[in-house]
């Protein structure tokens, strides 16, 4: 069995564009007529390289895919790794070897008839907890608005989450801090007036009046906050028993973030922008997080999430995988956190329905809260191409 051909397919999602403007898949086709699915992380369109995507996925088919048995997948990870990144990687090459990694998985789980998650040792659970962000849901299921829109109405957003929660989530997130306002530069950590600190406490608040013990409250901030105000910040919100900060300061200084981590009781969370194995490695040597969170579209794909899954696990972090994308990256991470002892929960677009519907050729199935691991082989879903032809850009 060899590889023939690789197509990309770059698409914009509709209104109200739920886990990215842009999704980036990649079909991988074999010569018995196999075909297998991936997916790069959507922070392609953050630097506007939406349009890159394809000469990036057809010259790294050429260079070191082209005609190689995709059985080998570990050893065709690692040459991308090595040929690709001079053993340095960045996002966007991370990205790529993410895509054509889940799709080698996914051919060979076809070829063995077999889910991944059952090639990589066994399934550990047949359910996989989710958490999703605070989406205004209408009566018929559409999604309205999300709560970065929740202005100063601390009481909606608490609603919001008790209606949620009530349909069987056992988590919720949302950052409480605003970052869109004047002077300040996206991706910048900044400081908080009081009044903001202030209205953070007010929304955590709510949400925990809301549901009571029923659901994790989770924070996020983008790491766009500084360590003096995630310290800050933290220290108003322990009493509500948040079950993470996500990212208190930018990923890029793993050091202070170990810091901030020994300052509060509030479990740190993080990894969504980090690459390989490595900076993971890095990560849990300096105890600068209690949960890791690859995303299966840049940490390195399956192979790679494997690894630092178990990385984590020999230093007691738990694996809580970062979806903000398409089906692809969120089949990819059923397929770990079903395989691995050490998982928490894993992000969820809502319910991953909706748009997904749209484009895959079975849905996947969501039930009181979690995601169901499947017998399908392979990763477990299959794009609809003639269903992605309207989206593409």
């Amino acid at each position: 069995m060899k590889l023939k051909s690789a197509t990309a397919y770059a698409i914009r999602t509709p209104p109200p564009n739920l886990g990215g403007y842009f999704w980036y898949f990649v079909r991988l086709e074999t010569d018995t007529g196999l075909v297998g699915w991936g997916e790069a992380a959507v922070l392609f369109t953050m630097y506007k390289q939406e349009r890159t995507f394809e000469a990036m996925v057809a010259g790294t088919f050429n260079r070191f895919l082209e005609g190689k048995d995709p059985r080998n997948r570990e050893v065709l990870n690692r040459m991308m790794y090595a040929g690709l990144s001079a053993q340095r990687p960045d996002y966007f090459v991370g990205g790529i070897i993410s895509a054509f990694d889940t799709a080698l998985w996914d051919i060979c789980g076809k070829y063995y008839e077999a889910p991944v998650a059952d090639l990589l040792g066994g399934r550990f659970r047949e359910r996989i907890r989710t958490y999703t962000y605070l989406y205004d849901v209408e009566a018929d299921g559409d999604l309205s608005a999300s709560t970065t829109n929740w202005s100063k109405n601390p009481e909606w957003v608490g609603e919001i989450a008790a209606r949620i929660v009530g349909e069987g989530f056992t988590g919720v997130k949302l950052d409480p801090v605003r970052y869109k306002l004047p002077g300040r530069l996206p991706m910048e950590p900044f400081e908080l007036s009081l009044e903001e600190y202030d209205l953070a406490e007010q929304i955590i608040a709510s949400i925990r009046d809301a549901i009571g013990n029923r659901a994790d409250i989770l924070i996020g901030t983008h790491g766009q906050i500084t360590p003096s105000v995630s310290r800050r910040l933290a220290a108003r919100l322990e009493k509500y028993d948040p079950l993470w900060l996500e990212e208190p300061c930018p990923p890029e200084n793993m050091e202070e973030m170990a810091r901030i981590a020994a300052s509060t009781s509030i479990p740190v969370a993080t990894g969504e922008r980090l690459v390989h194995t490595h900076e993971f490695q890095r990560l849990f040597a300096a105890g600068a997080c209690a949960f890791a969170q690859p995303d299966m579209g840049s940490c390195g794909g399956i192979t790679a999430a494997k690894q630092i899954s178990s990385l984590a696990e020999v230093h007691y972090v738990l694996m809580a995988p970062h979806v903000w994308g398409g089906p692809v990256i969120t089949a990819a991470a059923m397929q770990i956190d079903a395989a691995i002892p050490n998982f928490l929960i894993q992000e969820s677009i809502y319910k991953s329905r909706g748009f997904f519907d749209e484009i895959v050729v079975e849905p996947f199935e969501w039930e009181d809260g979690d995601l169901l691991v499947t017998d399908r082989p392979g990763i477990g879903i299959e794009l609809d191409v003639e269903a992605l032809a309207p989206y593409a850009i």
